[in-house]
């Protein structure tokens, strides 16, 4: 007889199905408070075992009592978050149930070749370099740590200089460039890694959030020493793309380092529609990503990917523990190319989505997201006190109502209250704004118009509340 408790499981797989189905009907935003979260979840610690199939109905009621925000759902924008494929989830539930440690190949060797496999399918797809490392940290934050600590390696050692013995203390000084509009986890991994970000050069954007090449060239102008340059792919307000290939140009002229922010915008490279875009990309250094925004897989996902090998392994691991196992060429040990040592098997949801979609479903399906985008854009432009701010070349539409914050905050709320859709706020350039993602395989024309019927509503309520 099996211990294996497959009453519970097959509860937890009832309730997460149930909850699939019902996705594109539920209320978007939550609909609860804490205190009433804490009273269904919290309490003290239980003094002894209870029923487990207890514990999935509490999960369940969670859910069923608002606890849950349907943001993988089609009329959820307020974040660049994505949806979920089917496959991919079910490869998540194997993922938890092989629970392989995917650090080491000898721990996992499924899941150890199926990470390789993955890396080097989606350096094809984004078009980059032939050889290219890469890694599945856990976001695109810890992604830029990897890629930024892979680029310290370089340069320091390029100068002299071994980081990982002697650390930053006497260390030749790095200059960091970034964007005016660069992403918030770009200054969290500088601190992180010992930079710091009082000594890092701003590079002006431009009105849409571009950084300029004429002022990144004079920004590097009569400077020397070790060099970093941070770009980006995607603004999270605008989707403004950089112009990587020529800032890459520019940089390298100088022997900087390369880094490209490609949080979700790196996507477009999978496009053939969308690739002239991002032209160049493939002359940077370092290229950070998520694969659970646009390609739509369960959390934790992260993705990295180095030109220069050598500092990438050498940054992350350059000794070994003497209970591990030597790696070998054919036996490829995840740990030496992310920060952390245990982790699961996230690589396996992107390989099932890859699989499963193939070069042409990405590529579907980052259009499709665009397109929507677009729609949103088009019929919310012909609404009477509605002002498109951005110009919309990826999946990002910023709007403006009535030419006032205020309103804009108000509508905002009603929309969020209402529970027909979700959208979050902004500051653009001085003023306020609702931000649009689209990133969810789910979302179509239909829910597009429907989430504009609801747009028009609240900002209709919000203007009779004012006595406009």
């Amino acid at each position: 007889m099996s211990d294996v408790d497959t009453d519970v499981l097959n509860l937890a797989a009832r309730q997460a199905i149930g909850y699939l189905t019902g996705l594109a009907e539920r209320p978007v935003g939550p609909d609860t408070t804490p205190q009433a979260m804490a009273k269904l979840l919290g309490g003290p610690l239980p003094e002894g075992p209870s029923p487990a199939a207890e514990t999935i109905e509490l999960l369940g009621r969670a859910a069923a009592e608002g606890g849950v925000v349907a943001s993988s759902g089609p009329r959820y924008h307020g974040f660049v978050v994505g949806g979920t494929l089917p496959v991919a989830i079910a490869a998540d539930w194997i993922t938890s149930a092989w629970d392989q440690n995917s650090g080491v190949y000898d721990l996992g060797p499924a899941v150890a070749t199926a990470e390789q496999v993955t890396g080097r399918w989606l350096a094809e797809l984004f078009g980059l370099p032939e050889g290219v490392s890469a890694g599945f940290p856990t976001g695109c934050a810890m992604a830029h740590v990897v890629a930024l600590a892979s680029a310290r390696h370089h340069v320091l050692a390029q100068a002299g200089w071994d980081v990982e013995r002697d650390g930053l203390a006497g260390a030749p000084r790095v200059r960091i460039v970034v964007g005016a509009q660069r992403h918030l986890t770009i200054d969290l991994a500088l601190r992180y890694l010992g930079f710091g970000t009082g000594g890092t050069i701003v590079v002006p954007a431009d009105e849409q959030g571009r950084m300029i090449p004429a002022e990144l060239e004079r920004a590097l102008e009569g400077g020397d020493g070790p060099l970093i340059v941070c770009t980006q792919i995607g603004d999270v307000n605008s989707g403004a793309i950089d112009p990587v290939g020529e800032l890459t140009d520019i940089a390298h002229r100088h022997g900087a380092w390369v880094h490209v922010d490609g949080a979700f915008g790196l996507w477009a490279a999978a496009s053939p529609a969308l690739r002239p875009l991002v032209a160049g990309i493939e002359r940077a250094d370092s290229w950070a990503t998520d694969a659970h925004k646009w390609l739509n897989v369960p959390y934790d996902c992260g993705l990295v990917f180095v030109r220069h090998a050598a500092a990438h392994q050498a940054a992350m691991l350059n000794t070994r523990a003497e209970y591990l196992p030597d790696g070998t060429a054919d036996k490829r040990d995840p740990i030496e190319w992310v920060t952390d040592f245990s982790r699961r098997a996230r690589s396996l949801p992107v390989w099932a989505a890859l699989r499963t979609l193939g070069r042409s479903g990405v590529a579907a399906q980052i259009d499709r997201s665009c397109a929507m985008a677009r729609r949103f854009a088009g019929q919310l432009a012909t609404v009477d006190g509605v002002e498109i701010l951005n110009e919309v070349v990826l999946n990002q539409v910023m709007v403006r109502f009535g030419g006032s914050d205020a309103l804009t905050k108000d509508v905002i709320a009603r929309l969020q209250a209402g529970g027909e859709c979700w959208f979050g706020g902004t500051a653009w350039r001085g003023q306020g704004a609702m931000r649009i993602s689209v990133a969810s395989w789910r979302t179509g024309p239909s829910d597009v118009d429907r989430t504009v019927a609801a747009i028009r509503g609240a900002l209709a309520a919000a203007l009779a509340a004012s006595g406009t």
